[in-house]
């Protein structure tokens, strides 16, 4: 994967600074890829129930997005806290943007709201902080002061439902689950009329970059997820059926593979994944993956090696930036079915 990742580079041009419904007529007002097998196809996103089947089953992660940039002050500078994880009811993993500080220095927030730096994350550079309110008083905090995180390739300030999918119901992530953001609730009911099932589970995603081309280390980054029976019965049945479980975002992989046993099964689940897919990974639930068109430094691009070739991704993505396709949170769209969905 690394070869991939050395020798292609978006440019500036492609990276989507706007929200779709502000380009075009709508979210779904975007371009999909499609890749099955050594096919590629070339859509709008309108066209995604034609590339499925009745008995098809897509899984979405419903993590809402929280504001999770706090203002502060930190011996008399100015800085970010920027949250990645909640770990207590009082204490977050976060990244201080502006500043390097260590265990014992106190942060002054807005209204008289104070936070303690207590130590150092597993991955580093992100701090353990301690804030002085706590439960659904930090909660209430984080939405009355807070805003969206915003990277530098987005040059206005979007409200925080900008960075909502349609569906989105448990606050928790710090960056958008932004796979289904072009999805309506009239393309869920496309979906049912040609018999395709629907369900839900939670990931709440954690800060994806660390400033001055630092990623998470892939090893290292620990989300929250929740897979609800209803969701892990109907994923054993439609397997059992012969369907097909296409997941809608990296997040929503993440969490089935983690939860499911050897034969794929799972039950109900609550936990904390660190599982990091690469191109030896054997997929045992997904069959397809929805997700956005991803940079050669993103981990997330190492995934997607897990469900076609590098070679044949490479080739996709060469279309995609020959053809103007738009990369982020706000950009195109990407249908890959596994080699094993498509045998």
């Amino acid at each position: 994967m690394g070869a991939i990742s050395s020798i292609f580079e978006v440019p500036q041009s492609l990276n989507a600074k706007v929200p779709a419904e502000l380009r075009g007529r709508g979210r779904g007002d975007v371009r999909l890829m499609v890749m099955e097998g050594e096919e590629v196809y070339h859509e709008r996103f309108s066209s995604l129930p034609d590339f499925l089947k009745k008995g098809d089953l897509l899984i979405f992660n419903n993590s809402r997005t929280i504001p999770a940039v706090l203002k502060a002050k930190a011996c008399n500078r100015e800085v970010e806290i920027r949250l990645s994880r909640q770990l207590d009811g009082k204490t977050w993993e976060a990244l201080i943007w502006g500043g390097l500080f260590t265990a014992g220095y106190e942060l002054s927030l807005e209204n008289g709201v104070k936070a303690v730096i207590t130590g150092n994350a597993a991955d580093k550079p992100l701090i353990t902080i301690s804030f002085s309110l706590e439960g659904a008083e930090l909660m209430d905090y984080i939405y009355r002061y807070g805003e969206p995180i915003r990277y530098e390739y987005i040059e206005s300030d979007w409200p925080l439902d900008a960075y909502q999918t349609a569906y989105a119901s448990v606050p928790g992530s710090v960056e958008m689950a932004s796979a289904g953001r072009a999805f309506s609730w009239k393309m869920f009911d496309r979906l049912k009329e040609k018999g395709v099932e629907t369900a839900f589970l939670t990931l709440h995603t954690g800060l994806s970059y660390y400033g001055k081309d630092r990623w998470p280390d892939p090893n290292k980054h620990p989300e929250a997820f929740h897979i609800p029976e209803e969701t892990a019965e109907l994923i054993n049945s439609v397997r059992e059926a012969k369907g097909r479980v296409i997941a809608v975002g990296t997040t929503v992989v993440r969490a089935l593979e983690t939860a499911a046993d050897d034969a794929g099964r799972l039950t109900a689940t609550e936990g904390i994944t660190n599982l990091y897919i690469k191109k030896e990974h054997k997929l045992i639930v997904a069959d397809g993956l929805i997700t956005g068109l991803h940079e050669p430094e993103a981990t997330h691009l190492e995934m997607l090696s897990a469900f076609t070739s590098p070679h044949r991704l490479f080739a996709a993505y060469r279309e995609a930036l020959k053809k103007g396709y738009l990369w982020h949170e706000f950009g195109d769209v990407n249908l890959i079915m596994s080699e094993r969905a498509h045998s």
